[in-house]
């Protein structure tokens, strides 16, 4: 990823430039979806992005997805913030917003807490890819900004249900979201970790250790998923009239491609280490 260019940069003040819309022709390799359409105002008030400082180009730059859970906690995964030594300054999340860069009002970040099992040296393929980033302050809760619902430990989501993905990014392989860079969402069916583990296990460096593990969830189909960077997004099912974060973008092999779902860390196996930290919120 791009900010593993910047790892020697010291901890930015509050005073850096605010970020200009970056440049389609630039090569900056953005987050996205394969196969989706835009999203549509106050749809997934959770979203958020998470940024993080590109001193060449002077500009907070969108590196990956990520949920709010509470007003001041926010989901992603834990290879978005890695090696472990990036400290919590060098980055901002922006909240409430569907088009990238579209009047950026940038939340610093207090402090990350990455998964204790998260292995550096196998990144995300070696499971535990989930992280909690906790910001200076709650954010403001509107219409357009409001945390997602997290899953019980026991929520079991069955092979073939419908749920969502969403990012920023490549619509295609090596194809970036083209301006306004809106927010696109596409529905992908959830695939068992069975079938998912048979797709993936040539790709194991262990022909004894499943590709997918148990903390770990499969959804996806032919030209529908998620692409490059989008890591640390949301994936949301309806479950009793209410959207669940069941999953959160972690690694796959190319965008779309034929058999090979995209991979998640698996929400419901990580409930109780997130309330380990994060307050229970309350609904007004």
């Amino acid at each position: 990823m791009l900010w593993l260019l910047f790892l020697t940069l010291p901890c930015l003040g509050g005073s850096m430039p605010t970020t200009p819309t970056p440049d389609p022709g630039s090569g900056h390799e953005q987050v996205g979806i394969v196969g989706g359409c835009d999203v549509s105002a106050s749809k997934y008030p959770w979203q958020v992005s998470l940024r993080f400082y590109n001193i060449k180009r002077h500009l907070w730059q969108h590196e990956c997805g990520g949920s709010l859970i509470h007003p001041q906690w926010v989901l992603t995964a834990a290879h978005c913030v890695e090696p472990e030594d990036l400290e919590a300054c060098g980055f901002r999340v922006q909240v409430g917003q569907l088009r990238l860069y579209d009047h950026d009002q940038l939340h610093e970040v207090a402090q990350i807490i990455r998964h204790p099992k998260f292995n550096y040296s196998l990144s995300a393929k070696g499971g535990s890819d989930i992280a909690l980033l906790k910001l200076e302050a709650p954010v403001s809760l509107s219409e357009h900004v409001n945390p997602v619902t997290l899953p019980s430990a026991a929520l079991r989501v069955h092979p073939g249900t419908m749920c969502w993905v969403t990012g920023w990014g490549d619509v295609a392989d090596n194809s970036p979201l083209p301006p306004p860079y809106q927010l696109q969402e596409v529905a992908v069916p959830i695939v068992g970790n069975g079938v998912c583990n048979r797709q993936y296990q040539n790709f194991s460096s262990n022909d004894n250790d499943p590709a997918i593990k148990d903390d770990m969830l499969c959804a996806g189909s032919k030209g529908r998923n998620f692409c490059r960077g989008d890591s640390g997004g949301p994936l949301v099912c309806s479950w009793n009239c209410t959207w669940v974060q069941v999953g959160v973008v972690s690694w796959g092999q190319p965008c779309g491609c034929d058999d090979f779902p995209g991979v998640y860390a698996r929400v419901a196996s990580y409930v109780p280490w997130i309330q380990e930290y994060v307050p229970v919120f309350s609904r007004p």
